[in-house]
C-alpha cells in the first residue's frame, strides 16, 4: 500500500470559517488522559503516523446531549452544526467513529467534507482531500482507536434510520461494531425458498437448479469456478453466478451447505449447516448488506443471528448463545475445464442464476486494491495476493502463497505445516491432513485472511 505522509500539528482547523469560531469558543477545558491504543507495529506508524492520545472516561454531559438530541437526527440544520462543534471541541478521538458512521450515509459532498474535517480534527490529522470516508476510517482501524461509551446505541440509531431492517442486526454480541460499515446494498431478508422474489439486495439462491457438465455449454474452459465435493458428489459454482448471488444454500452429497462468496475478499467458503446441536434449526444464510473490514457480514434469516463470515462462528443472537461454530469443507478455486476433466460427473449451477449479468469484479472494480476501508494490512504479502488458508489441528492458522505453492507442487515438492499438507486437485489446491482427509481450506486475498487470522503463519516463510 502507498505510504501516506502526515504532517502533524496540535489542531486542524484551517479553512473552517464560522465553524472554526464555534469550535474554539466551545473548546473543552477538561483533562484528557495520555492513553493511546497500545503498541502499534512499525509499519502502521510508517503509513498512518502516531495516534493521538485517547481518553478512557465517560463522555461529558454536553457531548451526550449533542449526540442524543441533535447530531444523530436524520435532518441537518443549525442545531446539528452546533452539536458537531461540541463533539469536535471535546478533543475525544473516540467520537470520530460516530462521525465516520455518519459519513457513510452523507447526502452531499459538502456534508461529507464537513464531517471529514471534524473527524480529522479529532484524530489530529490533515483533512483528506479525497476518499474522505475511507481515509478517516482507515486511520481509526489502523490505530485501533477505542469506541466511545454507548457506541452501539448511537451507531444503531444511525444505521436503522436508513435501513429499518437492520434493527435486529445491531445488537450486543461478540462482534467489534467499530469495524462494521455499509456495503451499499440492503439486507436480504427473504424467507427460505422465496429467493425468486425480487429484492433491492444481493439475492441469495436457495436449492439452486443445476445441470450436467455436458449441458453447461455456456461455460468456457477458462471460466473460474468454485468446486466442492462432498461424499463423492461434485458441484461447480461459477464465479459469474457467485458474483451476483454471493450466497447459496444448497445440498450436496447428502449434506446441507451454506456457501458465501465475498467478491471483495476473493473468498468462496462452504459451511456444513446440518448435524447441529439438538434444537438448532439449519441456518439459512443471507447477506446483511454490511461489511466488516471489507468482508461480507452474513446472518441466519430464521433467527437473525449474525455470523463471522470468514470464521463461520455465530457472534450474535440465539445461535451465538448456543456457541454455534460451523464446520468448513474445502472450496477449490480453479477453471471450468480443469474441474470438469477431474470430475466428469460434476453438476454445475445453471446459467439463469447469473440473472443475465457477467461481472468480473476481481479484474475490474477491485483490481487496484480494496475499495472499502481495511485499515492496516500485514505487509508480508501484497494485499491482493492469493493465499490458500486453513487452520491446523493445533488451532494455528496458516496461509500458503498460492503462486509459489502451485510451482512447488508442480515440481513434485511436498508442502506442509504441522498436520497440514497441500495437494493439487482439478487445477487448484486443497489442504488435507497426514491421512489425506479434507481440512476445509479455501482461497482468499491476503489482506482478508491476515486480518481475520492476525497471528497466521505464512508459507513460504
Amino acid at each position: 500500500m502507498p505510504v501516506v505522509s502526515l504532517s502533524r500539528s496540535p489542531f486542524r482547523y484551517r479553512g473552517m470559517g464560522v465553524f472554526t469560531a464555534v469550535i474554539l469558543a466551545l473548546l473543552w477545558s477538561g483533562q484528557i488522559s495520555a492513553q493511546t491504543s497500545g503498541t502499534l507495529p512499525d509499519y502502521v506508524i510508517k503509513e498512518f503516523g502516531v495516534p493521538p492520545s485517547v481518553p478512557d472516561g465517560p463522555l461529558s454531559p454536553a457531548v451526550q446531549r449533542a449526540l442524543s438530541d441533535s447530531l444523530l437526527q436524520s435532518n441537518w440544520g443549525s442545531d446539528q452544526t452546533a452539536a458537531l462543534a461540541i463533539v469536535v471541541a471535546s478533543d475525544d478521538p473516540r467520537l470520530a467513529w460516530l462521525i465516520s458512521d455518519m459519513m457513510r450515509f452523507a447526502s452531499s459532498r459538502s456534508m461529507t467534507e464537513t464531517l471529514a474535517e471534524a473527524a480529522a480534527s479529532l484524530l489530529q490529522i490533515d483533512p483528506p482531500a479525497q476518499n474522505h470516508w475511507e481515509m478517516i476510517t482507515n486511520h481509526l482501524i489502523a490505530w485501533d482507536i477505542p469506541a466511545p461509551p454507548e457506541y452501539l446505541k448511537f451507531k444503531r440509531a444511525i444505521f436503522t434510520s436508513v435501513v429499518p431492517g437492520w434493527d435486529r442486526i445491531f445488537v450486543e454480541g461478540d462482534i467489534d461494531w467499530r469495524l462494521v460499515s455499509w456495503g451499499g446494498v440492503l439486507i436480504d431478508d427473504r424467507p427460505y425458498g422465496r429467493t425468486d422474489r425480487r429484492c433491492n439486495c444481493i439475492p441469495a439462491a436457495d436449492d439452486p437448479e443445476v445441470s450436467s457438465a455436458a449441458e453447461a455449454t455456456w461455460l468456457n474452459d477458462d471460466d473460474i469456478v468454485f468446486g466442492i465435493e462432498v461424499n463423492g458428489e461434485a458441484r461447480a459454482y461459477p464465479r459469474r453466478i457467485m458474483e451476483v448471488r454471493e450466497m447459496v444454500n444448497d445440498t450436496l452429497g447428502g449434506r446441507d451447505l451454506g456457501i458465501p462468496y465475498c467478491t471483495l475478499c476473493g473468498a468462496a467458503q462452504a459451511y456444513f449447516t446440518d448435524h447441529l446441536p439438538a434444537g438448532v434449526q439449519r441456518p439459512i444464510l443471507r447477506t446483511t448488506g454490511l461489511l466488516i473490514r471489507s468482508n461480507k457480514v452474513m446472518y441466519d434469516v430464521r433467527t437473525f443471528s449474525v455470523f463471522d463470515t470468514f470464521l463461520g462462528r455465530a457472534v450474535t443472537g440465539p445461535l451465538a448463545e448456543r456457541s454455534l461454530q460451523l464446520e468448513q469443507v474445502s472450496v477449490i478455486t480453479t477453471d471450468w475445464g480443469s474441474w470438469r476433466k477431474a470430475h466428469p460427473d460434476t453438476t454445475v449451477l445453471v446459467e439463469a442464476l447469473a440473472l443475465g449479468r457477467d461481472f468480473d469484479f476481481r479484474n475490474g472494480r477491485d483490481a487496484d486494491g480494496p475499495i472499502f476501508p481495511v485499515g492496516d494490512v500485514d505487509p508480508r504479502l501484497p494485499v491482493h495476493e492469493d493465499v490458500i488458508g486453513v487452520v491446523a489441528a493445533s488451532g494455528t492458522a496458516v496461509a500458503f502463497q498460492r503462486s509459489a505453492a502451485m510451482i512447488a507442487l508442480g515440481r513434485g515438492e511436498e508442502i506442509g505445516f504441522e498436520d497440514v499438507r497441500l495437494v493439487l486437485e482439478a487445477g487448484g489446491i486443497r489442504a488435507v491432513d497426514t491421512a489425506g482427509s479434507d481440512l476445509g481450506s479455501h482461497q482468499a486475498f491476503w489482506f482478508a485472511w491476515s486480518q481475520f487470522h492476525p497471528d497466521t503463519a505464512l508459507w513460504p516463510r
